[in-house]
């Protein structure tokens, strides 16, 4: 499970420092050439989200005991590609110094101030969603030691039962072990009664016997 999480960080890797070199050109260009560039910038973020989007189900089926490692780079991740879509966004709105004097002549501050304006919209609404994920991610993790607890209680209580089943065969057992020891101590006294009226008739037998030997003399 781990090396499909590791195969997909590699992919990650590799393709989020290409879109951070051609994030890095987009300002410099113009025309046609920055059209296509930030087109195939817009695929490859599209691209990266899948990739999280796998890291993160493959987090999800870890063990309990080993993901706190794999969240926590999970974690790093989402945080650069937050930053990457900022910065991807800058960059389509930014323009090189000759490309924005060439176009904007003397509204060159006022587009820069209409600019600014927009990257504080834009970073409000991306706090909005980090924040929106933020409150799935924990709903999700609820979720998840939730369904942990209720599966230890569900093993608790079959092992309770177990046990409870196992003592009430055990007190069975000990009342018919306790019938038969009584039984058989009932038979022991009765032998014993008997062996001493046997032994009390023959005694008298012997008695009687001396008694009218010695009479007959």
């Amino acid at each position: 499970m781990s090396s499909d999480f590791e195969t997909y960080e590699q992919d990650f890797g590799t393709l989020t420092a290409d879109i951070t070199n051609k994030i890095g050109r987009i300002p410099k260009l113009s025309g046609e050439e920055k059209t296509q560039l930030v087109l195939n910038v817009d695929k490859q973020l599209e691209e990266a989200r899948e990739l999280m989007e796998q890291m993160d189900l493959e987090v999800r089926e870890i063990p309990a005991q080993s993901r706190a490692m794999y969240t926590t780079r999970l974690r790093s991740y989402k945080q650069e590609m937050d930053k990457l879509e900022k910065d991807f966004k800058r960059s389509r709105i930014a323009y090189s110094d000759e490309v924005r004097t060439e176009l904007l002549g003397e509204d060159a501050a006022s587009s820069e101030s209409q600019r600014a304006h927009l990257l504080d919209n834009t970073e409000m609404l991306e706090r909005s969603s980090r924040r929106l994920a933020a409150g799935y991610q924990i709903a999700v993790e609820t979720e998840q030691v939730g369904q942990e607890i209720l599966s230890n209680l569900h093993t608790d209580r079959e092992k309770i039962q177990r046990s409870r089943d196992r003592l009430r065969e055990t007190d069975a057992n000990l009342g018919k072990s306790s019938r038969i020891l009584t039984a058989m101590l009932r038979r022991i006294i009765q032998n014993r009664i008997l062996v001493f009226i046997l032994g009390a008739i023959l005694l008298l037998v012997i008695v009687l016997a001396v008694f009218f030997k010695m009479r007959s003399r």
